[in-house]
This record gives structure tokens, C-alpha cells and sequence, in this order.
């Protein structure tokens, strides 16, 4: 008994040395999947835990964000301050999201942010988007000045898509850039987009609206910022 208590008592700093070095990498791994600026899971995570919401909960919103006046508050006040909305839109999310334990928002582009949530119901989909809408809008307060950026939100819902490939996030994610940016033109603030059949949506090239960066297309122009 006592040799079988001895080896265990050596055995144990060693396995709690694994644990804790498990613990670090594992660590280490996420970190490396999230982007360090804004906090937020960059796209390929984001993708990842957005898909397995889709398969798992009926009514998945799938919502995409772009910043507005993004590029003035850079030129006019140096990239500090854009670093400083990016940090505070990243909070944004996060008290927006406050309540929606199944969730998951990412950066996935220079000022281009996106979320998935589960909804107990559709009906809870506009006062998520007011919401954030107005975390990400209000003004910050960044070395001695104030600086203020607009947004511009685009939603769809995966159960007014019919089953199959239409609720993939793939698609819900381009029925939801064409929302954000219908909404861009309009001057701003949020849209939900309606169901899938419902209305006429605008041509898309490689999975993008027509005109966004990354389509391979030249014959759209899209909204400045």
C-alpha cells in the first residue's frame, strides 16, 4: 500500500503539470482565433460556431453590421481613434448580446462585423437590432474628443427560409448584406429582411452582393462609408 502511495503522490505534480500546460494551449488556441483588436471571433471561428447554431435552434438570426463614417473618424483623427471605435464596437456586441447565452459575433472584415443568435421567437429579432443599433451608434469619448459613427444593420432569419440549402449561413448571410446594404442607401440604421420568395433581391456574385469587396465583380460600386 504505502509503494502504491508513493507512486500516486509523484504522479500527481506531474499530472497537474499536463492539466495546467493543456489548459495554456487550449488557451493559446482561441486567443489565436479571436481578433485581438475588437475581441471578437475572427471569420473562420465565427463561421464555424454560427453554423452549429443553424443545426442546433429554429430561429437563428444571422445579422451583419458595417460601420458608417468608419474612414472619415481614421482620416481626421488618425488610426488611434479608428482603433478605438473597432475596441468599442467590439463591446457593443457584448452588451448587446448580454442574455443571449447562444450566440457568437465576429470581425469579419476592416469594419465589417457579424452575429448569429438564437431567438426564443421571431418576434424578438427587432428589439436585439435596436439594441445594438444603439450600443454601437453612441458616442465614444476618445482623447479628449468625441467621436461618432453610424451603422448600418442587415438581419435574416433562418426559419422564414425554407429547409434546405437557402438556411445555410452562407445564404443568410447574403440575404442579410443585401438588407445591411439597402439600409447603407437609406442613410443608415437597421432592416430585417423579409421572407425568402417574398420580394426581388439584388444579384450576387461568389456567395457576395454584386459591388462588395471579394465578388470579383467590377460592375457594382456599393455605398462609401
Amino acid at each position: 500500500m504505502s509503494h502504491a502511495l508513493t507512486a500516486l503522490s509523484a504522479a500527481l505534480p506531474l499530472a497537474s503539470g499536463w492539466a495546467v500546460h493543456g489548459l495554456r494551449m487550449r488557451r493559446r488556441f482561441e486567443n489565436a482565433r479571436r481578433d485581438p483588436l475588437s475581441g471578437l471571433w475572427t471569420r473562420d471561428a465565427f463561421e464555424e460556431q454560427a453554423t452549429r447554431l443553424l443545426t442546433r435552434h429554429p430561429h437563428v438570426a444571422v445579422v451583419l453590421v458595417d460601420l458608417d463614417g468608419f474612414k472619415a473618424v481614421n482620416d481626421t483623427h488618425g488610426h488611434a481613434a479608428g482603433d478605438a471605435v473597432i475596441r468599442a464596437t467590439g463591446v457593443s456586441f457584448a452588451d448587446a448580446l448580454t442574455g443571449h447565452r447562444r450566440s457568437v459575433a465576429g470581425r469579419i472584415g476592416g469594419d465589417e462585423f457579424a452575429a448569429a443568435v438564437a431567438l426564443p421567437a421571431p418576434a424578438a429579432l427587432p428589439w436585439l437590432l435596436e439594441g445594438l443599433h444603439g450600443e454601437i451608434t453612441a458616442p465614444l469619448h476618445h482623447d479628449g474628443r468625441n467621436l461618432n459613427v453610424g451603422a448600418s444593420i442587415g438581419a435574416a432569419l433562418s426559419s422564414d427560409a425554407p429547409e434546405g440549402p437557402a438556411r445555410e449561413l452562407s445564404a443568410l448571410l447574403r440575404r442579410a448584406d443585401e438588407r445591411m446594404y439597402r439600409t447603407k442607401q437609406e442613410g443608415g440604421g437597421w432592416s430585417i429582411a423579409p421572407a425568402t420568395g417574398s420580394g426581388p433581391g439584388l444579384r450576387t456574385v461568389n456567395g457576395r452582393r454584386e459591388g462588395r469587396p471579394g465578388t470579383g465583380s467590377t460592375s457594382g460600386t456599393g455605398a462609401a462609408a
